[in-house]
């Protein structure tokens, strides 16, 4: 469990918004808010801390809010559920930090990989524990109940029944937290927002799309944990690491000759763990792993390159065009040269071939 340090800083948060909150910390620690687009960033560098904290409102009560920051002092978030009190869907991409709620004296530590979904209750509090010295990114999707459940198209019937109710609970009779296991599809989807690249209105639309993604990821995992639909795992979190860096690897280098045998010797796991990895973590053995990245970078390749399809073979590190073809064809339903040909038509005749 996380241990309060004695000497932390206290930040009141009485704000009624994301907005609010960011500049309530900003008085405390300092920085500036510079906005564009929607996008408003609050940037540092002091005796406090070094980095930033970034916040995007979007429409019916979905914020986003991104720490990527690292504090020379031990401060805690203490934030009054008075006055704003959405539902907390966080993810810890690197570092550590701590939360407990008003009425509690435990404090539950929020790991690196973890996803947790927090509210609290009317008048009640949230403390959140920002330890100094650790470089946090974290990710944190908020959500407003009332605004939220008047969006047409939205369906919350479909969530499980735990999840029903507090997004149900729009008086915030109820606190509640699901600190769940180790998700590294959340940290690559999480990475991918991070790295978004374009600018104005693009790219806020963009973010949205990608946040109601993390957010579906997070009531999936919770759904599954509520089924009981976690799969066990003897991997230590180092190991997930290594798998999930391994991954990474083949993407960028996908014609390599990889073998289990050379996994093994390269990761220090056994080939059982290499699977049982993969198995978790994509739902994929590890061949199956391979052949699923070699095909999405087939399919880049004949779409934006002026390669014919021996060559993109070649490239991606197959040696049988025809099992190219017939594995190509089996997962996007479409041979490579019919796919050749429809991404050099231009759009008007796309639209008359379809």
């Amino acid at each position: 469990m996380y241990s309060e340090a004695p000497n932390a800083i206290e930040i009141k948060i009485t704000a009624q918004s994301t907005e609010g909150t960011v500049r309530q910390i900003q008085e405390v620690i300092g920085g500036t808010i510079q906005e564009r687009w929607g996008e408003y960033v609050l940037t540092v560098n002091n005796l406090n801390a070094h980095g930033s904290i970034k916040f995007i409102t979007f429409d019916w009560g979905v914020n986003l809010l991104e720490y990527d920051i690292k504090f020379h002092k031990d401060y805690v978030l203490v934030m009054d559920a008075s006055e704003y009190n959405p539902i907390h869907f966080a993810y810890c991409l690197e570092g550590h930090c701590g939360h407990r709620f008003g009425f509690q004296t435990e404090i539950r530590s929020l790991e690196q990989f973890q996803s947790v979904i927090i509210t609290s209750k009317d008048g009640g509090y949230n403390y959140g524990y920002l330890p100094k010295e650790i470089k946090l990114e974290i990710n944190v999707i908020q959500i407003a109940r009332k605004k939220y459940l008047k969006k047409r198209l939205n369906n919350v019937s479909q969530l499980n029944q735990k999840l029903y109710e507090v997004f149900m609970d729009e008086d915030h009779e109820n606190a509640f937290a699901y600190f769940g296991t180790f998700n590294l599809k959340l940290a690559d989807k999480i990475s991918a927002l991070r790295k978004v690249k374009q600018k104005g209105m693009i790219r806020i639309l963009q973010i949205e799309g990608m946040v109601y993604q993390i957010l579906s990821m997070h009531i999936q995992q919770h759904d599954r944990a509520v089924k009981e639909e976690v799969l066990p795992t003897t991997l230590l979190k180092r190991e997930l690491k290594i798998i999930r860096n391994l991954a990474k690897k083949i993407i960028k280098n996908v014609a390599k000759d990889y073998t289990l045998e050379q996994l093994e010797l390269e990761t220090g796991l056994a080939q059982a763990k290499l699977q049982e990895g993969f198995k978790l973590l994509y739902a994929k053995t590890v061949t199956e792993y391979i052949r699923h990245v070699r095909l999405e970078a087939a399919r880049d390749l004949i779409a934006t390159t002026e390669m014919n399809i021996s060559e993109v073979v070649y490239t991606i590190g197959f040696s049988s065009r025809s099992y190219f073809s017939k594995i190509f064809k089996e997962k996007y339903d479409i041979s490579p040269n019919e796919f050749k040909n429809r991404a050099a038509l231009p759009v008007e005749e796309i639209a008359e071939v379809a």
